[in-house]
């Protein structure tokens, strides 16, 4: 028979609208890809998946209704067991062949062959090939089983459709409809005590019949569109939402557009079938309400499109995405103008009663928020974090009055938790401070310092403004990272409740990109003093901090484009993280030296020499002991090359400084050749020694060469 196409659709209540655009994919990826494992699709058929408010579904193109027949081979048992000395067939064999519908003249079609050591019997034989019928309930049954339901509900059967021994059925949602059409014949699947039909229903209002029968599967979103005022896919859906929202925009004024939110797009998207974009505005008194506000319960509350100017400021106007298309639509925008006055009223009141108190006023109420049991209240968490923000104020050697700023911004940062309006949205925390500092009359930079020491909050954020916020998110970020390793709740592979993996990334970005002149060891270590008695074995509990910590930043140079070997290099020298970038540069423009693979080679085998000393390596070499030419070479070519590559060192031009050592290539060869380091006489090895401690110690101040010998 020849392949064609398939629809299978079920039929639901609401889905979670979060959920819906992971569940049609997942829904449709299933089916066709148990339909494939049993023979009944190829490897390039269509597959199109369907999800709206009320349907999952999925279109399959060239579904064959029955499979091919394959042949098998199927090894039976060893040759020994099977067939007696006479070569007659044993009990065994005669029972396994009847298990397998073959009886004993299937015997003298057995085939002898290897099997290890021994000889074994094989049986070969043709199964016939999986029906549509059976292999598409055996699909949809996976595909129902493996979807990623957030939360599974529990409900009795509908009268007429209960199964044998059943009496509820576990679902994302009740299901009340299933449709199974191979081109035009319905195929007698089962599922969530339905049997499937051609049936199915449109919008809840606008659907011009109901329910609506389904003519074969290549008319479905066609049908579905014109009979039931639905769009089945949710990307064309999303598709005309988007284009809706422009046009709308465009009408509601000049350089208007709708807030970009890919997440409430999508959201929006699952939760309507017909869509209508609608003009709607509220009164502009309520502008006066910082816009984060208005533009958060807009979204989260009501799921509306705000519309913003060509400046980005929040204008009085807003879309509205509903789900019918009446001839009038003022009900429909009369409504939701009178929805959303209340939630805009409710923002208002908070920001005018949360101005009526300082942030400084506040502080107290911390000590009565609990930050960890283990760790005290947001009040002593407060007290570490300008702990740790004027140490490193003053390891960066900010001025007096900067350092004042950062110790202020850090007292106030936590102390909008405490305020009405971030009770009630909890996203707006460090927004809203800035606002509260502002009106209290605060220095614009203490007052971007509390808005962004909970920069960068996730990946590819921007970091803090000044470097006002840039210290004070340092010493938040290292106060949760140190208190939380401190008491040994570290991130597992799955799991990362503190973001301590975002804290750690979000640290490495602003010593990196800040250019920061500071030791992570040294930080870190100032940070823990912070915790005193709380963290007794602080020590311990950093040495897990420091590699967890030195895993980001190499994950992060890598994704900039640089080499393992090049990460490596640089981070196994210590430097402070600001100079990573032109450690970098340095180290790649010294790999395209010809000098740098012997310069790499030599310097890894320097390393291994000085590891397997015996006792402490002096760096000082007596030149009365300098026996060999080439060691005397070696010597005279540090004494003019190490100054050179210093004074660039010191300079901070580290690609100069890495150049100047392709001069000891010619020297550090020749010493190999000819000098025998571990020398017999004593005092020789020691001052070998000494010299190659003085040879390591010059080429590896900008990175660790031997990290880059192959």
């Amino acid at each position: 028979m020849t392949p064609q196409n398939l629809l299978v659709e079920l039929f639901v209540e609401e889905l979670p609208p979060k959920a819906l655009k992971k569940l049609g994919d997942a829904f449709a990826q299933q089916l066709a890809e148990q339909l494939h494992a049993q023979g009944l699709t190829s490897a390039d058929a269509v597959v199109t998946p369907y999800a709206s408010p009320r349907r999952l579904a999925a279109h399959i193109t060239q579904v064959a209704d029955k499979a091919a027949d394959k042949a098998v081979q199927q090894k039976l048992m060893p040759v020994t067991v099977g067939l007696d000395a006479s070569g007659n067939a044993t009990p065994a064999l005669l029972k396994k062949l009847a298990a397998l519908g073959a009886d004993a003249s299937a015997v003298s079609q057995l085939k002898r062959a290897p099997d290890g050591k021994a000889e074994a019997l094989f049986y070969d034989s043709v199964v016939s090939g999986v029906t549509l019928e059976v292999g598409l309930q055996k699909a949809l049954h996976e595909a129902i089983t493996k979807l990623p339901i957030p939360k599974v509900m529990t409900y009795q059967l509908e009268e007429g459709c209960e199964l044998p021994g059943w009496s509820s059925v576990q679902f994302v949602r009740p299901a009340h409809g299933l449709v199974a059409l191979h081109g035009s014949r319905v195929v007698p699947v089962t599922a969530l005590g339905l049997t499937a039909g051609r049936a199915t229903h449109g919008h809840r209002f606008e659907a011009k019949m109901d329910p609506i029968t389904l003519v074969d599967a290549d008319r479905y979103a066609e049908t579905l569109s014109d009979k039931g005022a639905v769009i089945a896919s949710f990307d064309e859906r999303r598709a005309d939402i988007v284009s809706q929202l422009k046009t709308a925009a465009a009408k509601a004024g000049t350089a208007l557009a709708a807030i970009e939110d890919e997440a409430l797009l999508d959201e929006v998207t699952a939760l309507v079938e017909r869509p209508n974009v609608l003009v709607c505005q509220f009164e502009p008194e309520f502008l006066a309400v910082p816009q984060e506000c208005l533009i958060l319960t807009m979204k989260a509350n009501q799921k509306y499109f705000p519309l913003l100017d060509g400046a980005g400021k929040l204008t009085h106007q807003f879309l509205v995405v509903s789900n019918i298309r009446p001839d009038d639509a003022s009900a429909v925008i009369e409504g939701n103008e009178r929805v959303v006055r209340p939630r805009l009223a409710d923002a208002k009141f908070f920001f005018d009663q949360d101005r009526k108190k300082s942030l400084e006023s506040r502080v107290e109420q911390l000590g009565k928020v609990v930050y960890h049991n283990k760790l005290g209240t947001q009040g002593e968490r407060v007290e570490r974090v300008r702990a740790i923000a004027k140490a490193i104020a003053a390891q960066l050697g900010m001025s007096a009055e900067q350092q004042q700023q950062v110790d202020q911004a850090a007292h106030l940062a936590k102390t909008d938790l405490v305020t009405d309006m971030v009770g009630e949205f909890p996203e707006l925390q460090g927004t809203m401070g800035r606002y509260y500092a502002i009106n209290d009359g605060l220095p614009e930079s203490v007052a971007d310092a509390i808005e962004d020491h909970y920069k960068p909050r996730f990946a590819g954020d921007e970091l803090p403004r000044g470097d006002v916020g840039v210290v004070v998110a340092l010493a938040d970020k290292l106060e949760t990272l140190v208190g939380m390793f401190g008491i040994g709740n570290l991130p597992t592979g799955d799991r990362d409740p503190f973001a301590l993996r975002r804290h750690a990334l979000g640290v490495t970005r602003m010593l990196v990109e800040k250019k920061l002149p500071l030791q992570l060891p040294e930080v870190v270590a100032s940070a823990a003093k912070a915790f005193g008695a709380l963290l007794p074995n602080a020590e311990e509990s950093n040495g897990k901090l420091l590699p967890f910590m030195y895993e980001r930043v190499s994950g992060y140079l890598r994704d900039l484009g640089h080499s393992a070997a090049e990460v490596d290099a640089v981070t196994s020298a210590g430097p402070a993280w600001g100079d990573l970038p032109k450690c970098l540069d340095a180290v790649r423009q010294f790999a395209q030296l010809p000098e740098a693979p012997a310069l790499a080679a030599a310097n890894k085998r320097v390393g291994n020499i000085l590891k397997k000393a015996e006792g402490e390596v002096s760096g000082a070499v007596d030149t009365a002991l300098l026996k060999e030419d080439a060691e005397k070479a070696l010597y005279a070519a540090l004494q003019s090359v190490a100054p050179q590559a210093n004074a660039a060192f010191e300079q901070g031009d580290y690609t100069a400084s890495l150049r100047a050592l392709a001069a000891l290539k010619g020297p550090v060869d020749a010493f190999f050749d000819g000098v025998m380091v571990n020398a017999d006489d004593a005092a020789l090895k020691a001052n070998r020694l000494a010299l190659l401690q003085q040879l390591h110690q010059a080429m590896n101040r900008v990175a660790d060469l031997s990290r880059l010998a192959a």
